[in-house]
């Protein structure tokens, strides 16, 4: 990408867009930056060689060009409602709920999770990645400034994480696997946000962590589907260890880096009194480490098999070191932190 100038333009695009939208004091000017951001994204998603990114693309941009249309909608209808000198709460409410949903749509949270999925399967990884990591910080970002734990956000968290577990039993794609893995994550997040900035800020960052790890070892490997794992015989055992203990952490499997943010969520949800969303959280948490363990555990035991012959040469690549590293990191995170703590 960094060899092609075009997207190089549209990628510095939209990251600026995305800083627009997160350092915009007003909502006119985040609403600009996710329209700079929007129409940065689209001719990256656009690739001749993948009959499905046209379909992706213009799925994207209809929902996309919808969510803006709703939020622009909500704020001049604020603005036009709301009169500084007779205080109404109902109109904020609305107004609030508005905003909300629209920036839930360009996330892709449920109930308004429709678009993707689908949009996923369509595109490389690395398009994925953006989509799955990068793309929700500035619709995060704004929905930390109106989030208040109330009955609308309590339903969009349950249901986020009861979609993102369920939706990921069924499915044989790689890329709608983690498409459904980050509804639930988002589910997380939103709770995470009740217990204040940092909190949530700290399980976004090691969420893209560990994506970031996954996605570039699937990207040397080019893995798309389960059923390619199953016949993984190019990796020795140690890199495949260290491969699926990552995808093991990514659900929030003790005793790995993705164990902790989910720790400290369930910690301050319970300190809040949130004792039902908690335990929705954690059986939803268990079934989406099911099909983690499901497609971990078919390449370790059940159809494990080495041939001698056929042996791609990715160990090179510096993507594969990276992803190496990234992995290893994420088995030894939590250690890694809890010395760091004592020594302090």
């Amino acid at each position: 990408m960094i060899n092609n100038p075009t997207k190089f333009l549209f990628l510095l695009t939209l990251m600026g867009g995305t800083l627009i939208s997160t350092s915009a004091n007003s909502w006119f000017g985040a609403w600009m930056g996710l329209e700079i951001n929007l129409l940065s994204f689209i001719p990256l998603m656009t690739n001749s060689k993948n009959l499905f990114s046209t379909e992706a693309s213009l799925k994207y941009f209809l929902v996309q060009a919808l969510a803006s249309a709703t939020l622009l909608l909500s704020v001049i209808l604020g603005s036009l409602l709301f009169n500084p000198s007779v205080p109404n709460s109902s109109h904020l409410t609305i107004m609030n709920t508005l905003i909300s949903s629209s920036l839930l749509l360009k996330m892709g949270a449920a109930p308004f999770h429709f678009w993707f999925p689908g949009v996923m399967e369509g595109l490389n990884w690395m398009n994925s990645l953006m989509l799955l990591t990068w793309q929700k910080i500035a619709p995060l970002m704004l929905i930390s400034y109106t989030f208040h734990l109330d009955v609308f956000f309590s339903v969009i968290i349950v249901l986020s994480v009861v979609i993102g577990s369920l939706g990921g039993l069924n499915q044989t794609s790689l890329r709608k696997i983690l498409a459904y893995s980050s509804i639930n994550h988002l589910g997380w997040l939103l709770a995470a946000m009740a217990a204040g900035e940092n909190i949530w800020g700290m399980y976004f960052l090691i969420y893209s962590f560990l994506s970031f790890a996954i996605i570039f070892m699937m990207s040397v490997f080019q893995l798309m589907h389960v059923n390619q794992i199953f016949s993984l015989n190019s990796i020795n055992p140690i890199n495949k260890f260290a491969f699926f203990v990552t995808l093991l952490s990514l659900g929030g499997l003790p005793p790995f880096l993705g164990f902790m943010p989910k720790w400290i969520v369930i910690q301050n949800m319970v300190n809040l009194g949130n004792l039902f969303i908690v335990t929705v959280m954690v059986i939803t948490t268990l079934m989406t480490l099911f099909y983690y363990l499901r497609t971990a555990f078919g390449a370790f035991m059940l159809t494990y098999s080495e041939n001698l012959w056929n042996t791609p040469t990715v160990t090179n690549s510096s993507l594969y070191s990276i992803a190496l590293l990234l992995s290893i990191l994420s088995t030894l995170g939590l250690t890694i932190i809890s010395l760091i703590h004592n020594i302090l």
